[in-house]
C-alpha cells in the first residue's frame, strides 16, 4: 500500500467546512478510513476589539482551501474531486502535488520531535547553517520551537545566536 501524504484541495470560498463534512461522510459511507486519514480546515484564534469589547473568534488560515491526509489512488482522487464545493487539487493540471515535510512543519500540522542529549551550560559545535564550524555554550533551550541559544565569539564579544536543534551537536 502507498504512503499517505497531505494534499491541498481548492474549494469555493466559504464552503471549507461543508466540504470537510461531505468528505468525512463519504469516507464513512464508502469505508475509506484506511485511505483518507484526515480532513482539516486550519484555523487560528484571533482576538478582535469591536466597540471596546474583546471578542475571540476563529479565522481560517487559508480561506478557500482544505488539507487532506490521504493515500492517492484513483478511488480517493475521484471521491475528493467529485465532492460538492471542490474545484480541484492544488498542482499542475489534474496532477495533485503532496506537501513536503518542511511545508507541513511550517503549517504546524506535522512536527518531528528531535531528542536532544544536551543541556544548558554544555558546549556544542554548530554543524550546519551560517555558523557551521563554530562552537558555543548553550544559554537557553526552547523545546517548543526546537531551538537553542548559544553565545558565539564575534569581533571579540559574546553574541547570542539562536539555532535549530538539528544545527548543533554536543561536543565530547
Amino acid at each position: 500500500m502507498s504512503e499517505a501524504n497531505w494534499y491541498v484541495v481548492h474549494t469555493y470560498s466559504g464552503y471549507e467546512n461543508k466540504v470537510k463534512t461531505n468528505i468525512e461522510q463519504t469516507i464513512e459511507n464508502r469505508k475509506l478510513q484506511d485511505q483518507i486519514l484526515e480532513v482539516s480546515v486550519p484555523t487560528q484564534e484571533v482576538v478582535e476589539l469591536k466597540n471596546g469589547v474583546r471578542k475571540v473568534s476563529e479565522k481560517k488560515l487559508f480561506p478557500g482551501y482544505v488539507l487532506i491526509n490521504m493515500v492517492m489512488n484513483d478511488d480517493t482522487w475521484y471521491v475528493v474531486r467529485n465532492t460538492r464545493g471542490v474545484t480541484g487539487f492544488v498542482g499542475p493540471g489534474s496532477k495533485p502535488v503532496p506537501l513536503t515535510d518542511r511545508e507541513m512543519m511550517t503549517l504546524g500540522i506535522k512536527s518531528d520531535k528531535i531528542e536532544i542529549d544536551f543541556a544548558v551550560g554544555d558546549t556544542v559545535a554548530v554543524v550546519a547553517g551560517v555558523w557551521a564550524g563554530t562552537a558555543g555554550v548553550i544559554k537557553r533551550i526552547d523545546e517548543s520551537r526546537q531551538t537553542v541559544t548559544i553565545n558565539v565569539d564575534m569581533f571579540g564579544r559574546e553574541t547570542p545566536v539562536e539555532l535549530a536543534f538539528a544545527e548543533v551537536k554536543k561536543m565530547k
